[in-house]
């Protein structure tokens, strides 16, 4: 018993360092990668596309598409870093996929039961895509660097907005531009606090 009390209490303490530290595995260029993949998937709507409501199908291709490629994209990129990371980077990137998921999981219910239930109030999902990302950020954000929490709020700002526009929520833009402006401002933070050189560290070596 006091083995494993001695292993509870271990574990506990590596779950708490790695809920103060940041995940230092993400990186930017993915991040911005998922900005610009937003701006795209909004032209190829606004060129391409008819009505979201009687081209639902191609729509939810679309936009969920480039969510997939971009959640890859990250997590290729997370996922080589902790490879050769301490076993607290790994701690951190777990916990971070934990915070996260639940975001996700609810975000694939609700796009299910509006498809196939709602069909017609399909101008839902652009304001909750946005709602459900920004909880995402802010349950994540004590793993992020400090001003992340910004972006997390922005989403809670832009989705609510999405939900009040009504039917005008399935323009593009309304989607395409908040994750552009959200993703490329995360980026920004991320590069800035974690992966810029020190002032002064070219000239020390």
């Amino acid at each position: 018993m006091e083995l494993r009390d001695a292993i509870d209490q271990i574990t506990t303490i590596r779950s708490h360092l790695a809920a103060a530290e940041r995940l230092r595995s993400l990186r930017a260029i993915p991040v911005a990668l998922s900005g610009v993949l937003a701006v795209a998937a909004a032209s190829v709507q606004a060129v391409w596309l008819g009505d979201p409501l009687f081209d639902t199908r191609r729509w939810l291709l679309l936009w969920c598409g480039a969510a997939v490629v971009s959640g890859l994209a990250a997590s290729v990129v997370v996922l080589r870093r902790v490879q050769r990371d301490s076993p607290l980077g790994i701690a951190h990137a777990r916990l971070a996929a934990v915070q996260f998921t639940p975001c996700l999981l609810v975000g694939a219910i609700v796009t299910w039961f509006v498809v196939a239930r709602l069909p017609y109030q399909l101008w839902l999902l652009p304001g909750l895509w946005q709602l459900l990302f920004g909880l995402g950020n802010l349950a994540a954000h004590r793993l992020l660097p400090a001003p992340a929490a910004v972006v997390g709020v922005l989403y809670l700002a832009t989705g609510t907005t999405c939900l009040w526009f009504g039917e005008r929520a399935l323009d593009p833009w309304a989607m395409g531009l908040p994750f552009a402006v959200g993703q490329l401002a995360l980026a920004a933070i991320l590069w800035w606090q974690n992966e810029r050189a020190p002032l002064g560290a070219e000239v020390r070596s």
